[in-house]
């Protein structure tokens, strides 16, 4: 009979390309990863992995094998879901990976009700960029993730995940408050310097085209995905930016904030694993997290 965790450990591989991708993923050692996947071979009794340069690949076995495996897990989670359906009370764990802003104006919130009405349950919360979450959710590193989408920049639909709204907010362009009297737009930031989100992101992808929509080449001299390092940068006189509202988690801004063109508003979506929707302890954090909305 096949192992179900030697089964996950090939899926792994599929998904992460590499033995020591596996290995830091999941805690272990590559030497036990290879070790492991060379008894599923002989349980098997065909080859799953070839040499390819210094990588190993799947054959074509494997990938058959990582289809059932999907499926497998995705059966084994429905079941779990199941079981906790039967109970009186929820238990586990649900396992959250968070941006800033919604760590800063949701997640709190969303933990004291979550205490309140389900003390059995642990939620364990970790921040994550929203590429880097959605692919761990999906590799069932995380149970939920919380995510942000901007104006024309919608995420790719995945298959394996849902997308359920939370949330919007909206962005403004924030300059420090010496400056107050000088920026009335966007445009009157084409020789100031700016700080954004690093390239690659949605956001920074969003921000770059909307400063040239009006004219600027923002002079982009500070990067950092740390929101609150971007509000430090403003206050000090350093630079200028673009916020979303909730990074004030309801207290009052520290910088002058000025309106955009169009008052454009930030998404925020919830994403987990389709086999994972109906699971009453997701559907609690989800449930949480919607009555925590500013």
């Amino acid at each position: 009979m096949l192992e179900i965790r030697r089964l996950r450990l090939l899926r792994e591989l599929q998904l992460r390309g590499t033995l020591g991708a596996v290995a830091e993923a999941l805690g272990y050692t590559t030497s036990f990863i290879s070790q492991q996947l060379a008894l599923l071979e002989r349980e098997v009794g065909h080859s799953l992995l070839e040499r390819r340069g210094r990588r190993v690949a799947l054959t074509a076995r494997a990938e058959i094998l990582c289809d059932y495996t999907v499926r497998l897990l995705d059966l084994v989670e429905e079941a779990e879901g199941a079981l906790q359906s039967s109970e009186s009370e929820l238990a586990g764990t649900v396992r959250v990976a968070t941006l800033q802003s919604s760590a800063h104006a949701l997640v709190p919130a969303m933990l004291t009700l979550l205490a309140g009405r389900h003390p059995g349950l642990r939620v364990e919360v970790e921040q994550r960029e929203p590429e880097e979450a959605l692919f761990e959710t999906a590799a069932r590193s995380f149970d939920l993730v919380i995510a942000e989408e901007y104006p024309g920049q919608t995420r790719p639909l995945r298959e394996d995940l849902d997308r359920v709204v939370l949330a919007s907010d909206s962005i403004s362009l924030a300059v420090p408050d010496s400056l107050a009297g000088q920026v009335g737009s966007l445009a009157d930031t084409s020789r100031l310097p700016w700080v954004m989100e690093p390239r690659g992101t949605l956001s920074r992808a969003w921000a770059t085209q909307l400063c040239r929509t009006a004219g600027v080449e923002p002079d982009v001299r500070y990067e950092t995905a740390d929101l609150m390092a971007h509000i430090r940068l403003v206050r000090s006189g350093n630079a200028v930016g673009l916020l979303p509202e909730f990074i004030w988690a309801g207290e009052e801004p520290t910088v002058h904030l000025l309106p955009l063109p169009g008052a454009p508003r930030r998404t925020l979506i919830t994403s987990t694993r389709l086999a994972a929707r109906t699971s009453p302890a997701v559907g609690a954090v989800r449930e949480a997290l919607a009555a925590s909305t500013p």
